[in-house]
């Protein structure tokens, strides 16, 4: 079975911070230390900050598709429709005047 590159991704995030739990817990790493705390602070920003990036941008796609998709077709939609219409109208009366130009020409013999 392959892995992806962000199952690793994050397999490596979540092994970090488990690593940085226990080093806490068993006393390797003192969080009250200044240097540390600094370093545990601007961690926090930076994933923080990204998680905020991720959610701004799917509530910005949920809220655009929102808005949308409530209104109705677009003016080259709409003139798009009207004249697909209108070919077909045509088409129909090309096929009208065939099958009338058919059906009064006579068979000839020519070859």
């Amino acid at each position: 079975m392959k892995v992806s590159r962000w199952t690793l991704l994050w397999l490596l995030i979540v092994g970090t911070l488990i690593a940085i739990e226990l080093a806490i817990v068993f006393g390797v790493v003192n969080p009250y230390d200044v240097v540390t705390f600094f370093f545990i602070m601007v961690s926090a920003l930076i994933v923080i900050s990204v998680l905020a990036i991720i959610g701004a941008t799917f509530l910005g796609i949920y809220i655009s598709h929102r808005i949308l998709s409530s209104r109705d077709f677009t003016p080259f939609e709409q003139e798009m429709m009207r004249m697909a219409d209108e070919v077909k109208r045509l088409t129909e009366k090309v096929d009208a005047i065939a099958r009338s130009v058919r059906a009064a020409d006579p068979p000839s013999d020519r070859r």
